[in-house]
Parts: structure tokens; C-alpha cells; sequence
């Protein structure tokens, strides 16, 4: 997925982050910091069980995913910052998702936050830096492999959630109503503060449906790829605790497409009602 998303990147991609900063930084600045927040008092407030709310806590201190783009487009929002805030959460989240992770879980599971950041290195940033590169030095080759590479990743984010959910079915039948409301909660804050920010700081239409899309929607393929990992699996003592853990990611891979469709449809429609 990660070397899907720098194959489409471009050195352009990255200065034009110069050319917006502001909306830029608000953006990724409410993706660690009100996201994180939500997650640890979501968790805390429903004295959720130390899987669910380590994983609740590590999907909201992931930066935003590709899906955003696909949204953002559909929604008539500005595509070209939904593009440049992912590529630049993703690449802070190699050390911001390790640190925030660790401070705010740490309540629930001491977490090794050192081999939390070696597994986004090698998942997130080599992927991605390597994407760039092949598409800076072998622009033919690259241009066919992103034809099939949006596909790619959609089947293995769909693989990845289902092999979680197939594998935790008892888990999740167990802790269904509270688990559905609380990831629900999750990404009903980030939508909702990512719009709410920046209308407070004077952002236009587009640019504040565009940031609503980011915060809300995470990366949560990444969520469940490092829960599922054996070495963040041994941190907890009982093992039915770390097979909760990448439940929360999983789920959140279906509420934020919902909850992001919908408000598509509905920004899409007054779009074209104000071009009219």
C-alpha cells in the first residue's frame, strides 16, 4: 500500500507543501493532536479493555490515508492539499505515531516504542521513499504499475480487514456494541474538529472539507498491521488482550469509507447546487 501511494508522489508533490503551508499544518497538526486526544479520552471515558483501547489510541495516532484522496475528489474538495496532507502526515507519522502511541497507551500497556518506530520505518517510510525514487528515475515503468497499484492497495486493505475481523469474530460478537460506538465516536470527533478547526481559523469552504476528510480518516490498514505484528502482540500480558488490540483499526476501515461517502454525497450535491 505504502509503495502504491509513493509511486504516485513526485518531487513537485513535495515543494508544493511550500506553497501551502498553513492549511498544511493546521491540517496535520489537528491529525496528532485532537485525534489522539479523542482516542485517549474515548478510551478512558468507557474504561475500555486494554486491547481495545490500545488500539482505539494507535488508529487515532495514525496519520491519514490514501482513501481521503478518492474522497476528497468526489466531495469537489481541494484534491491537491487532501494529496499533499497525506503524503506529509504519513511521512511525520514515522515518528510521531511511535511517540504518541507509547505516551497515551502507556496508561494501558507499556509500549516499546523504539520497535514501534523501527516497524513504521520499514513499513511506511522505505515503501514510500522507494515509490518516489522509481517514479523520479523510471517514469515508464512506474507510470504502468500505478495503473493497477490504487487497485492493489484496495485488495489488501480489504485482505488485511478481513483477516482480522474473520480471526477475532468471538472478540468482536463479544464486545460488539461498545466496540461499534467507539470507534464510531472516533471518527464522528475527527470529521467533526477537523471541520470545526479550521472554520474557527478562517479557512475557506473547500479547505475546510478537505482537512474534515484527512483528520477523519486514518490509515487504519496501518493501524492493523502494526497490532497484528508478534512483537507488539507479546507487550501484553494476556493474550486475548492482543488480539483485541487490532480489532479498533479493522473497524475503523468501514466506518471512516461510510461516514466519508456519505458526507461525499452531500458536499458533492451543494457543490454543484452553487456552480448552478
Amino acid at each position: 500500500i505504502m509503495l502504491g501511494m509513493g509511486l504516485t508522489l513526485s518531487f513537485d508533490d513535495f515543494r508544493r507543501i511550500g506553497r501551502i503551508p498553513k492549511c498544511v499544518a493546521a491540517g496535520v497538526a489537528i491529525q496528532f493532536t485532537l485525534m489522539p486526544l479523542a482516542g485517549i479520552l474515548i478510551a478512558s471515558g468507557m474504561e475500555l479493555e486494554a486491547g481495545l483501547a490500545v488500539g482505539i489510541i494507535l488508529v487515532s495516532c495514525c496519520p491519514g490515508g490514501t482513501a481521503s484522496n478518492v474522497v476528497a475528489y468526489l466531495a469537489r474538495a481541494n484534491l491537491a492539499l487532501s494529496v499533499t496532507m497525506t503524503m506529509a502526515s504519513t511521512l511525520i507519522a514515522v515518528i510521531a505515531t511511535p511517540l504518541l502511541t507509547g505516551w497515551l497507551a502507556g496508561k494501558f500497556v507499556e509500549i516499546d516504542r523504539w520497535n514501534l518506530f523501527v516497524n513504521m520505518v520499514s513499513i511506511v517510510l522505505v515503501p514510500v521513499v522507494a515509490g518516489v525514487f522509481l517514479n523520479r528515475f523510471f517514469p515508464k515503468m512506474t507510470s504502468r504499475i500505478s495503473v493497477i497499484s490504487p487497485l492493489a492497495s484496495v485488495i489488501v486493505v480489504v485482505l488485511i480487514v478481513g483477516g482480522i475481523i474473520a480471526a477475532s469474530k468471538p472478540l468482536i460478537e463479544e464486545h460488539f456494541g461498545l466496540l461499534l460506538f467507539a470507534v464510531l465516536l472516533l471518527h464522528v470527533f475527527g470529521f467533526s474538529l477537523g471541520y470545526l478547526f479550521t472554520k474557527v481559523l478562517g479557512f475557506g469552504v473547500e479547505e475546510r472539507r478537505t482537512i474534515s476528510i484527512e483528520v477523519g480518516m486514518q490509515n487504519s490498514g496501518l493501524g492493523s498491521s502494526l497490532a497484528s505484528t508478534p512483537t507488539f502482540a507479546a507487550q501484553f500480558a494476556n493474550p486475548m488482550q492482543a488480539a483485541l488490540a487490532p480489532v479498533p483499526s479493522a473497524i475503523s476501515a468501514v466506518y471512516h469509507v461510510v461516514i466519508g461517502s456519505f458526507l461525499a454525497a452531500v458536499w458533492r450535491r451543494q457543490a454543484l447546487k452553487h456552480q448552478r
